[in-house]
């Protein structure tokens, strides 16, 4: 293995991925990907359903897990992170989404010259390999696969008859800058395989001979010269090794471990470094502050008279006829993604866009990685798409083997209590729709009887959980942003040749899953680390 590349990028996650493969390109550069974990070489990476058996298992997953939260009623969550190239898009939901194009508009609004919608269109657009061709919002021929769902359940058609009589009308593309409406939600798989981003921009991208990734790597921090950062150190079995740049170190690790990384390296807020034992070289108050989360409350309805999977999966046979299905078809529900249908609405009028995402699932459980209800149900999962509430993350000690302070403080804020009550009665309007009448729904939790204010608030910790979309953790602003820990360029402010490219970097989430608009940073971010290298 070389010790010295041009570029170095820590993370074969979503973000890293992209980077890997547009760095090497052209030919010209020299890149090492540096992952801490294995390949994808698990059948149940490939295989949608899979998640259900790789979140919350360690060959798959970190299995983070939060500090106990106040606004979940002193809760502690797990908090997953792909253990694997791919990182998160190899665990995920495999929703395609991109959020709102008022989201990257108020980016723009906070100084952030080139980040509007009609500045990243064009980026979602070039990667995207979609189903439905080349269309003025989509694209065709991308490394990002996006399909169709490949199974169908009567219980989620009759919700979205449902939902439009309680007013949210039927849409067929949640993609257009105006994601309003209830449909299907479009999925990152190919033929009923999921589609990572490993294997739509890493794993092409190997065969370069310029490119080098290194797995099982776990980086431990960025080494600085002066205010320059020149490489990294890593931990691979049982040995510390060193590896030089060039050119740029890119963290591209995710907003749970690239401020733990930075802050190992001496870079963040000083008072918390010292306490640390960790010297001070680059003072930024931001890292690891300004974390957001999208938290889904996830209420549970009984049904009956009509099939879900909860019952399907009790029976020996009917799993026999799923499996067969899916080898012979790639279709049934071994192709689900954990929710196939979606929909986006405003909770409240004072609201200007889509304010709640729902996530229906014909299926219950009391958590990832538990068993399936025996009775039949579904799930009616709504989350606050613009949360106010902010936490933070933070490394715990110099060692890079500890598990870092996750500390999301949801619902700690006013208007996310508020929200949190809307949503609640929002998902009980479309569940108590005619549509959705014959088939008896029960509300299971957090319980029909609960229904004041409090009631619904403290509800809404006890069924809160995270909807895996950690963001904002280093993120970008102007200079007159004090707690901006990237510039609009994604380069770490006061820190030459260091760059933070993943979803750390946003400074307020995007209104609905978070996986796509990181391979779009990711775009953009390349895009600007070769244009700089030409200047």
């Amino acid at each position: 293995m070389s010790e010295e590349f041009d570029y170095i990028v820590v993370g074969a996650g979503s973000a890293g991925c992209v980077m890997a493969n547009r760095l090497s390109e052209n030919g010209k550069y020299t890149v090492a990907v540096v992952e801490a974990g294995g390949m994808d070489n698990w059948i149940w990476f490939h295989i949608p359903v899979g998640y259900l058996f790789a979140i919350g298992n360690p060959r798959a997953d970190w299995c983070f897990k939060t500090e106990a939260d106040p606004g979940l009623n002193g809760r502690v969550l797990g908090y997953p992170r792909g253990k694997v190239i791919g990182g998160s898009s190899a665990i995920n939901a495999m929703l395609y989404l991109r959020g709102q194009a008022r989201d990257y508009d108020q980016w723009r609004q906070l100084g952030l010259e080139g980040w509007g919608w009609d500045d990243v269109l064009p980026l979602f657009i070039k990667h995207e390999n979609s189903h439905r061709g080349t269309t003025p919002f989509h694209g065709a021929g991308g490394e990002w696969t996006v399909e169709t769902k490949r199974a169908s359940w009567e219980v989620l058609d009759s919700f979205i008859d449902a939902a439009d009589q309680a007013g949210i009308p039927r849409t067929e593309d949640f993609n257009t800058g105006d994601n309003g409406g209830c449909g299907y939600f479009e999925v990152n798989q190919k033929t009923g395989r999921r589609w990572s981003a490993a294997r739509g921009f890493l794993k092409p991208a190997l065969k370069r001979p310029n490119l080098t990734l290194i797995t099982g790597a776990l980086t431990d921090k960025v080494v600085l010269e002066g205010k320059r950062a020149t490489g990294i150190v890593l931990r691979r079995d049982g040995r510390v090794a060193t590896l030089k740049a060039r050119k740029e170190v890119i963290l591209s690790a995710g907003a749970v471990a690239s401020p733990a990384i930075l802050e190992r390296s001496g870079i963040g807020d000083g008072e918390r470094l010292r306490v640390l034992g960790v010297v001070p070289l680059h003072h930024l108050p931001g890292v690891g502050e300004n974390l957001q989360d999208h938290l889904q409350l996830r209420l549970i309805y009984k049904v009956h008279g009509v099939e879900t999977m909860n019952v399907v999966y009790q029976s020996l046979l009917r799993r026999a006829r799923m499996g067969i299905e899916y080898a012979l078809f790639r279709r049934g529900p071994l192709t689900m993604a954990p929710s196939q249908l979606g929909a986006f609405a405003r909770t409240d009028p004072r609201h200007v866009t889509p304010n709640a995402e729902f996530h229906i699932q014909p299926l219950s459980l009391e958590k990832f990685g538990e068993p399936m209800h025996s009775f039949g149900a579904i799930t009616v999962s709504i989350c606050n798409l613009r949360p106010s509430s902010r936490g933070g993350v933070h490394t715990r000690s110099r060692d890079p083997n500890d598990a870092p302070i996750i500390a999301p403080n949801y619902l700690s804020h006013t208007e996310d209590q508020v929200v949190a009550t809307e949503a609640i009665r929002l998902a009980r309007k479309v569940m108590g729709q005619e549509a959705m009448s014959r088939f008896l729904p029960e509300e299971y939790k957090p319980g029909a009887h609960l229904t004041s204010d409090g009631e619904l608030v403290t509800a809404a910790g006890d069924i809160g959980t995270t909807i895996f979309h950690p963001v904002g953790t280093a993120k970008m602003g102007a200079d007159s942003d004090p707690m901006a820990v990237t510039d609009a360029r994604l380069r770490v402010r006061g820190v030459a040749g260091l760059r933070v490219i993943d979803a750390s970097v946003m400074p307020t989430i995007t209104s609905g899953n978070t996986n796509s608009p990181t391979i779009m940073i990711a775009e953009k971010g390349a895009g600007m680390v070769l244009e700089d290298a030409n200047a």
